[in-house]
Protein backbone atom coordinates (compact mmCIF):
# COMPACT_ATOMS: atom_id res chain seq x y z
CA UNK A 1 0.00 0.00 0.00
CA UNK A 2 1.46 3.42 -0.91
CA UNK A 3 2.39 5.17 2.37
CA UNK A 4 1.05 8.58 1.31
CA UNK A 5 -2.48 7.54 0.31
CA UNK A 6 -5.23 9.17 2.38
CA UNK A 7 -8.39 7.50 3.66
CA UNK A 8 -10.49 9.78 1.42
CA UNK A 9 -8.50 8.83 -1.68
CA UNK A 10 -8.66 5.16 -0.75
CA UNK A 11 -12.44 5.38 -0.38
CA UNK A 12 -12.80 6.98 -3.80
CA UNK A 13 -10.59 4.31 -5.36
CA UNK A 14 -12.73 1.57 -3.78
CA UNK A 15 -15.90 3.14 -5.19
CA UNK A 16 -14.23 3.45 -8.60
CA UNK A 17 -13.26 -0.24 -8.44
CA UNK A 18 -16.86 -1.17 -7.55
CA UNK A 19 -18.30 0.81 -10.46
CA UNK A 20 -15.61 -0.45 -12.85
CA UNK A 21 -16.43 -4.05 -11.95
CA UNK A 22 -20.11 -3.42 -12.73
CA UNK A 23 -19.34 -1.76 -16.08
CA UNK A 24 -16.89 -4.49 -17.06
CA UNK A 25 -19.38 -7.23 -16.26
CA UNK A 26 -22.21 -5.69 -18.29
CA UNK A 27 -20.39 -4.57 -21.40
CA UNK A 28 -16.69 -3.94 -20.75
CA UNK A 29 -14.81 -0.67 -20.45
CA UNK A 30 -14.35 -0.51 -16.68
CA UNK A 31 -10.74 0.54 -17.23
CA UNK A 32 -12.09 3.84 -18.53
CA UNK A 33 -13.06 4.59 -14.91
CA UNK A 34 -10.57 2.74 -12.72
CA UNK A 35 -7.31 3.49 -14.52
CA UNK A 36 -7.78 7.30 -14.54
CA UNK A 37 -8.87 7.09 -10.89
CA UNK A 38 -5.64 5.30 -10.00
CA UNK A 39 -3.56 7.79 -11.97
CA UNK A 40 -5.21 10.71 -10.14
CA UNK A 41 -5.19 9.00 -6.73
CA UNK A 42 -1.54 7.92 -7.00
CA UNK A 43 0.09 10.92 -8.71
CA UNK A 44 3.62 10.13 -7.52
CA UNK A 45 3.50 6.41 -8.34
CA UNK A 46 5.30 5.24 -11.52
CA UNK A 47 2.84 4.49 -14.32
CA UNK A 48 4.02 0.87 -14.58
CA UNK A 49 2.86 0.26 -10.99
CA UNK A 50 -0.50 1.89 -11.71
CA UNK A 51 -1.01 -0.34 -14.75
CA UNK A 52 0.03 -3.46 -12.86
CA UNK A 53 -2.22 -2.67 -9.90
CA UNK A 54 -5.12 -1.95 -12.26
CA UNK A 55 -4.70 -5.41 -13.81
CA UNK A 56 -4.49 -7.10 -10.39
CA UNK A 57 -7.84 -5.51 -9.56
CA UNK A 58 -9.59 -5.97 -12.90
CA UNK A 59 -8.82 -9.67 -13.25
CA UNK A 60 -10.78 -10.48 -10.08
CA UNK A 61 -13.97 -8.71 -11.13
CA UNK A 62 -13.71 -10.06 -14.67
CA UNK A 63 -13.25 -13.61 -13.36
CA UNK A 64 -16.25 -13.25 -11.04
CA UNK A 65 -18.38 -12.05 -13.96
CA UNK A 66 -17.06 -14.81 -16.24
CA UNK A 67 -17.91 -17.53 -13.72
CA UNK A 68 -21.41 -16.09 -13.21
CA UNK A 69 -22.02 -15.98 -16.97
CA UNK A 70 -20.62 -19.48 -17.59
CA UNK A 71 -22.98 -20.91 -14.97
CA UNK A 72 -26.11 -19.17 -16.27
CA UNK A 73 -25.60 -18.04 -19.89
CA UNK A 74 -25.48 -20.29 -22.98
CA UNK A 75 -21.85 -19.68 -23.94
CA UNK A 76 -19.40 -21.90 -25.82
CA UNK A 77 -16.49 -22.01 -23.38
CA UNK A 78 -14.25 -23.87 -25.85
CA UNK A 79 -14.66 -21.17 -28.50
CA UNK A 80 -14.22 -18.43 -25.91
CA UNK A 81 -10.94 -19.94 -24.71
CA UNK A 82 -9.65 -20.29 -28.27
CA UNK A 83 -10.35 -16.61 -28.87
CA UNK A 84 -8.83 -15.82 -25.46
CA UNK A 85 -5.56 -17.59 -26.25
CA UNK A 86 -5.31 -15.63 -29.51
CA UNK A 87 -6.03 -12.43 -27.57
CA UNK A 88 -3.14 -13.18 -25.18
CA UNK A 89 -0.80 -13.48 -28.17
CA UNK A 90 -2.20 -10.28 -29.71
CA UNK A 91 -1.86 -8.33 -26.47
CA UNK A 92 1.77 -9.39 -26.04
CA UNK A 93 2.59 -8.13 -29.54
CA UNK A 94 0.64 -4.92 -28.90
CA UNK A 95 2.51 -4.32 -25.64
CA UNK A 96 5.81 -4.83 -27.47
CA UNK A 97 4.98 -2.04 -29.93
CA UNK A 98 3.31 0.26 -27.37
CA UNK A 99 6.48 2.15 -26.47
CA UNK A 100 7.04 3.25 -30.07
CA UNK A 101 3.50 4.45 -30.77
CA UNK A 102 2.73 8.16 -30.91
CA UNK A 103 -0.50 8.60 -28.94
CA UNK A 104 -1.24 11.85 -30.81
CA UNK A 105 -1.56 9.80 -34.00
CA UNK A 106 -3.38 6.91 -32.37
CA UNK A 107 -6.15 8.88 -30.60
CA UNK A 108 -7.91 10.18 -33.75
CA UNK A 109 -7.85 6.68 -35.24
CA UNK A 110 -9.45 5.16 -32.14
CA UNK A 111 -12.06 7.94 -32.06
CA UNK A 112 -12.97 7.21 -35.69
CA UNK A 113 -13.41 3.51 -34.90
CA UNK A 114 -15.51 4.28 -31.81
CA UNK A 115 -17.68 6.67 -33.77
CA UNK A 116 -18.23 4.00 -36.42
CA UNK A 117 -19.23 1.51 -33.70
CA UNK A 118 -21.65 4.02 -32.16
CA UNK A 119 -23.30 4.80 -35.52
CA UNK A 120 -23.51 1.08 -36.33
CA UNK A 121 -25.26 0.27 -33.03
CA UNK A 122 -27.63 3.26 -33.23
CA UNK A 123 -28.76 2.74 -36.84
CA UNK A 124 -29.40 -0.94 -36.21
CA UNK A 125 -31.77 -1.08 -33.23
CA UNK A 126 -32.12 -4.86 -33.53
CA UNK A 127 -28.36 -5.46 -33.39
CA UNK A 128 -27.56 -7.97 -30.69
CA UNK A 129 -31.12 -8.08 -29.36
CA UNK A 130 -32.31 -11.14 -31.28
CA UNK A 131 -31.94 -14.61 -29.79
CA UNK A 132 -28.69 -16.22 -30.91
CA UNK A 133 -29.23 -18.92 -33.57
CA UNK A 134 -29.04 -22.49 -32.36
CA UNK A 135 -26.64 -25.03 -33.80
CA UNK A 136 -22.88 -25.02 -34.33
CA UNK A 137 -21.13 -21.94 -35.68
CA UNK A 138 -19.22 -22.41 -38.95
CA UNK A 139 -15.46 -22.82 -38.83
CA UNK A 140 -15.02 -19.73 -41.00
CA UNK A 141 -16.87 -17.55 -38.48
CA UNK A 142 -14.88 -18.99 -35.57
CA UNK A 143 -11.64 -18.36 -37.48
CA UNK A 144 -12.77 -14.78 -38.19
CA UNK A 145 -13.60 -14.26 -34.50
CA UNK A 146 -10.18 -15.57 -33.47
CA UNK A 147 -8.53 -13.21 -35.96
CA UNK A 148 -10.63 -10.10 -35.20
CA UNK A 149 -11.68 -10.46 -31.56
CA UNK A 150 -8.63 -12.45 -30.52
CA UNK A 151 -5.54 -11.25 -32.33
CA UNK A 152 -6.88 -7.85 -33.47
CA UNK A 153 -8.57 -6.59 -30.32
CA UNK A 154 -5.96 -8.36 -28.18
CA UNK A 155 -3.31 -6.34 -30.02
CA UNK A 156 -5.27 -3.16 -29.31
CA UNK A 157 -5.56 -4.11 -25.62
CA UNK A 158 -1.80 -4.48 -25.34
CA UNK A 159 -1.19 -1.32 -27.35
CA UNK A 160 -3.54 1.09 -25.51
CA UNK A 161 -6.47 -0.70 -23.83
CA UNK A 162 -9.51 1.55 -23.14
CA UNK A 163 -12.73 0.20 -24.61
CA UNK A 164 -11.40 -3.32 -25.22
CA UNK A 165 -14.43 -4.96 -23.60
CA UNK A 166 -16.89 -2.91 -25.64
CA UNK A 167 -15.00 -3.71 -28.86
CA UNK A 168 -15.07 -7.41 -27.97
CA UNK A 169 -18.82 -7.39 -27.38
CA UNK A 170 -19.56 -5.71 -30.72
CA UNK A 171 -17.13 -7.94 -32.63
CA UNK A 172 -18.46 -11.17 -31.13
CA UNK A 173 -22.07 -10.16 -31.73
CA UNK A 174 -21.33 -9.20 -35.35
CA UNK A 175 -19.05 -12.09 -36.34
CA UNK A 176 -20.63 -14.97 -34.42
CA UNK A 177 -24.22 -13.63 -34.55
CA UNK A 178 -24.52 -13.66 -30.77
CA UNK A 179 -27.06 -11.70 -28.80
CA UNK A 180 -25.43 -9.03 -26.65
CA UNK A 181 -25.78 -10.96 -23.39
CA UNK A 182 -24.00 -14.00 -24.86
CA UNK A 183 -21.39 -11.74 -26.49
CA UNK A 184 -20.78 -9.98 -23.17
CA UNK A 185 -20.48 -13.35 -21.39
CA UNK A 186 -18.00 -14.65 -23.98
CA UNK A 187 -15.97 -11.44 -23.84
CA UNK A 188 -15.47 -11.95 -20.10
CA UNK A 189 -13.74 -15.29 -20.68
CA UNK A 190 -11.52 -13.63 -23.30
CA UNK A 191 -10.79 -10.74 -20.91
CA UNK A 192 -9.73 -13.12 -18.16
CA UNK A 193 -7.13 -14.57 -20.54
CA UNK A 194 -5.73 -11.19 -21.56
CA UNK A 195 -5.72 -9.90 -17.98
CA UNK A 196 -3.89 -13.01 -16.79
CA UNK A 197 -1.20 -12.59 -19.42
CA UNK A 198 -0.74 -8.90 -18.63
CA UNK A 199 -0.73 -9.43 -14.86
CA UNK A 200 1.85 -12.20 -15.18
CA UNK A 201 4.18 -9.82 -17.03
CA UNK A 202 3.66 -7.03 -14.47
CA UNK A 203 4.25 -9.48 -11.61
CA UNK A 204 7.50 -10.71 -13.17
CA UNK A 205 8.62 -7.09 -13.49
CA UNK A 206 7.61 -6.44 -9.86
CA UNK A 207 5.32 -3.53 -10.75
CA UNK A 208 2.18 -4.44 -8.78
CA UNK A 209 1.03 -2.84 -5.51
CA UNK A 210 -0.43 -6.09 -4.20
CA UNK A 211 -1.97 -4.77 -0.97
CA UNK A 212 -3.84 -1.96 -2.69
CA UNK A 213 -4.78 -4.26 -5.57
CA UNK A 214 -6.20 -6.86 -3.18
CA UNK A 215 -8.38 -4.28 -1.41
CA UNK A 216 -9.70 -2.79 -4.66
CA UNK A 217 -10.23 -6.31 -6.03
CA UNK A 218 -12.81 -7.01 -3.31
CA UNK A 219 -14.93 -4.08 -4.52
CA UNK A 220 -14.30 -4.95 -8.16
CA UNK A 221 -15.42 -8.51 -7.40
CA UNK A 222 -18.69 -7.27 -5.90
CA UNK A 223 -19.32 -4.98 -8.86
CA UNK A 224 -18.62 -7.80 -11.28
CA UNK A 225 -21.11 -10.13 -9.61
CA UNK A 226 -23.87 -7.51 -9.52
CA UNK A 227 -23.24 -6.42 -13.12
CA UNK A 228 -23.31 -9.96 -14.53
CA UNK A 229 -26.53 -10.80 -12.70
CA UNK A 230 -28.20 -7.57 -13.87
CA UNK A 231 -27.19 -8.25 -17.49
CA UNK A 232 -28.56 -11.79 -17.31
CA UNK A 233 -31.78 -10.61 -15.69
CA UNK A 234 -32.48 -7.55 -17.86
CA UNK A 235 -31.35 -8.95 -21.19
CA UNK A 236 -29.81 -7.67 -24.42
CA UNK A 237 -31.69 -4.36 -24.49
CA UNK A 238 -30.13 -3.34 -21.17
CA UNK A 239 -26.65 -4.36 -22.34
CA UNK A 240 -27.15 -2.39 -25.57
CA UNK A 241 -28.01 0.76 -23.59
CA UNK A 242 -24.93 0.44 -21.40
CA UNK A 243 -22.81 -0.21 -24.50
CA UNK A 244 -23.94 3.06 -26.06
CA UNK A 245 -23.18 4.98 -22.84
CA UNK A 246 -19.70 3.44 -22.56
CA UNK A 247 -18.83 4.18 -26.20
CA UNK A 248 -20.01 7.80 -25.84
CA UNK A 249 -17.96 8.14 -22.63
CA UNK A 250 -14.89 6.78 -24.40
CA UNK A 251 -15.39 9.24 -27.26
CA UNK A 252 -15.70 12.12 -24.79
CA UNK A 253 -12.57 11.08 -22.89
CA UNK A 254 -10.46 10.67 -26.03
CA UNK A 255 -11.87 13.93 -27.40
CA UNK A 256 -10.83 15.77 -24.21
CA UNK A 257 -7.37 14.18 -24.36
CA UNK A 258 -7.01 15.28 -27.98
CA UNK A 259 -8.19 18.83 -27.19
CA UNK A 260 -5.86 19.17 -24.17
CA UNK A 261 -2.94 17.86 -26.21
CA UNK A 262 -3.34 20.62 -28.81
Amino acid sequence: MPPDISLFTLTLLCLAALAAGWIDAVVGGGGLLLLPALLVGLPHTPVAYVLGTNKSTAIVGTTAAAVTYVRKAPIDVRTALRIGLAAVAGSLVGAFFAAGINSAVLRPLIMAVLLAVLVFVLVRPAFGTAVAPSGPVSRKRIAAAILIAGLGIGFYDGLIGPGTGAFLVVALAAVLHMDLVTASATSKVVNVCTNLGSLTMFAIQGTVLWQLGALLALFNFAGGLVGARMALKRGAGFVRGVLVVVVVALLCKLGCDEWLAV
